[in-house]
């Protein structure tokens, strides 16, 4: 019997959450902090890490089929893989930022860890 295996569907269809959080990765990349959702950013983290170590490991194929803008594969591979080269894990913190006022849901602060 097949389960759900703790993914996160988002209410969306996964081109469309691949997309998204492809999209969250290069803001996060470039900006180095994002605002979303906590439910958003609980599975960005996940899909962060696993392209941050891939990165560590010069493994450019995985990279570049995660990363579609040029600056932040750039920045991805000359500058944050070498500032956490010694880091196993736990590149990203969460940071509660408030409530959303529309519709009450909990807002959280994607930030790469110093």
């Amino acid at each position: 019997m097949i389960k759900n295996n703790g993914d996160r569907k988002l209410s969306k269809t996964g081109s469309h959450r691949n997309a998204m959080f492809r999209n969250m990765m290069t803001s996060l990349i470039m900006s180095e902090k994002i605002i979303t959702t906590a439910p958003k950013a609980k599975e960005l983290r996940r899909f962060f890490d696993t392209l941050l170590n891939d990165a560590k490991k010069n493994n450019y194929s995985n990279v570049r089929s995660s990363i579609n803008n040029k600056d932040a594969y750039a920045k991805l591979m000359h500058v944050l893989a070498p500032r956490y080269k010694d880091r196993v894990s736990g590149y990203t913190t969460l940071i509660n930022v408030g409530i959303r006022r529309g519709d009450n849901s909990l807002i959280t602060m994607v930030k790469l860890v110093d």
